[in-house]
């Protein structure tokens, strides 16, 4: 499937048409998100990446043959679940990281508004990088499918997320090249004090935000050039889950320890994913069937979460309080 520019300048527009709706009317004024909104707009999200996914099946999208537009929205769906099933990570560094630093919650919005259109720009970067190289460098595939699952075996065998911003080669690079303010500063990410530049604890938080999506999407755009190499598929798909996101943290962030077998659903699909990509050459798995394994794999973790309650060892030490930066 080859897609005109005028296709990606549309996509384009919408999306930068959505932030600034986000932005600049809805969250105009920076408030707490409560759970009802964040419902509504995850429901939004998801809705439109449908309506996007119907688009490219009726062919609204391009002029091309039915097999060749239903293979493109069966892609297009499988990358956006899966990228979606992978962002669940994502969501609970963003709880991990905004209570470590005990970031009250009329600025967490804010925090992943900027971390969210920077992550974009990133990953388009990555995309059309990882893709030319495929282009270029076929073996490079093998080396996509060992990340997957030696990602995956990674995932399975973390029990926890360690969060330590003095050891985190971002937080120490910001540190070094402009100093940091204590103090809130009303959610500000710069300030001068005495004529001097600083950031705030904010502007570290946010770093730290964008340092872990660039960690995720290590495993994440190579697990989607697996499903395809369609460089508009790939990069809608990815831009469309992304865009709920912060919708996604805010209706579940509070309940996301509830589903603890999610961890070891995920680990499963990558390591599936990368073993699809390492054997590509011998044997193409149909993009229908990667599909329904995702999905199965990723509902049952999901419903056997909910039956099966993990034991609550028992802690005899203060709950850690978020540090001096």
């Amino acid at each position: 499937m080859t897609t005109g520019l005028l296709w990606w300048c549309g996509f384009s527009a919408f999306v930068l048409a959505m932030l600034a709706l986000d932005l600049g009317v809805f969250h105009r004024k920076a408030h707490e998100v409560k759970t009802r909104e964040a419902l509504i707009w995850t429901g939004v999200w998801v809705f439109l990446a449908l309506a996007f996914n119907l688009g490219i099946y009726l062919g609204w999208i391009g002029s091309y043959s039915t097999e060749v537009r239903h293979e493109a929205a069966l892609e297009f769906f499988t990358a956006y679940l899966m990228e979606k099933s992978l962002s669940a990570d994502n969501v609970f560094v963003f709880a991990l990281l905004f209570s470590y630093f005990a970031v009250r919650p009329i600025y967490q919005h804010k925090v992943l508004f900027w971390g969210i259109i920077s992550a974009l720009v990133l990953r388009a970067v990555m995309i059309f990088a990882g893709i030319a190289l495929l282009h270029i460098f076929h073996w490079v595939m093998y080396l996509f499918g060992a990340i997957l699952v030696l990602g995956g075996v990674k995932v399975w065998r973390k029990r926890s997320v360690e969060i330590d911003p003095q050891k985190n080669l971002a937080v120490r690079l910001v540190r070094r090249l402009i100093p940091v303010a204590a103090g809130e500063h009303h959610g500000r990410f710069f300030i001068r004090e005495k004529g001097a530049l600083m950031v705030t604890p904010l502007f570290v938080v946010l770093v730290l935000v964008e340092w872990s999506d660039i960690v995720f999407a290590i495993d994440s755009i190579p697990a989607v050039l697996a499903v395809t190499d369609d460089p508009f598929i790939v990069f809608t798909s990815n831009v469309m889950a992304i865009l709920g996101l912060r919708s996604l943290y805010f209706a579940l962030g509070g309940i996301m320890q509830r589903y603890h077998l999610l961890q070891y659903g995920l680990a499963v699909i990558l390591v599936f994913i990368g073993i699809k990509m390492l054997l590509a050459d011998f044997y193409k798995i149909p993009t229908f069937a990667a599909l329904g394994i995702v999905a199965s794999i990723l509902g049952l973790s999901i419903i056997g979460s909910l039956f099966w309650r993990p034991r609550i060892p028992h802690r005899n030490h203060d709950p850690l309080m978020p540090p001096a930066i």
